[in-house]
């Protein structure tokens, strides 16, 4: 069976910048993000019926069916960049694949309010936080719930980098990332590259 790690946190906490920094550090290894299973679902529903995607049954269990295709036929690693602060859903999806089988290593990357505002106005593209109302609204629950003993592991990342978190991340899973030898020009360039790879319009 294969190694899971699960990155939480609240929208525009860090998740896929550390998921892909991990990537490029850890040969092997791929990311498979479950949102685009969600958007996916929410492009089949007419637009006055979409809602969270994560409150749809299909949702939960297309997650658990394609990480767990991944976990079993990809060699390395597999890394989940993901929100998910409901107990019930986080037992079905995480216990889920765990009873599957798969060994699941969660981290849930936590910071101060203002640093993820900062941070979701930055990935804004300067737009300001308009664009990321629904991050916005659901900022102090996901933070309240996250710090929660269930959703254990918690990385603060207020003062420090991305390879700095993703080397925590890795580390609690027994994984040892390649050295970071990124100059602080390459590291914002790329940060840059990853949240325009990344840009949601739907």
């Amino acid at each position: 069976m294969g190694t899971l790690l699960w990155i939480n946190g609240p929208f525009g906490g860090g998740k896929t910048q550390t998921a892909y920094e991990i990537r490029r550090r850890l040969p092997g290894s791929t990311v498979c993000d479950p949102e685009h299973i969600g958007f996916g679902l929410h492009r089949t529903l007419p637009p006055e019926l979409r809602g969270d995607f994560q409150d749809l049954a299909a949702w939960r269990a297309g997650v658990r069916e394609v990480l767990g295709l991944a976990l079993k036929g990809h060699p390395g690693p597999v890394i989940a960049p993901m929100t998910l602060v409901d107990p019930g859903y986080f037992a079905e999806i995480v216990g889920g694949l765990r009873e599957d089988g798969h060994t699941v290593h969660h981290s849930a990357l936590l910071a101060d309010r203002e640093t993820v505002l900062r941070r979701l106005r930055e990935r804004g593209l300067g737009l300001g936080l308009k664009r990321e109302s629904f991050a916005v609204r659901r900022l102090d629950d996901c933070l309240e719930r996250l710090a929660g003993p269930e959703f254990a592991r918690h990385v603060r990342t207020d003062d420090i980098t991305v390879p700095q978190v993703a080397d925590l991340v890795a580390g609690a899973a027994g994984l040892t990332l390649a050295p970071d030898t990124d100059s602080r020009l390459r590291h914002r360039l790329r940060r840059t590259w990853t949240g325009l790879r990344h840009l949601r319009f739907d």
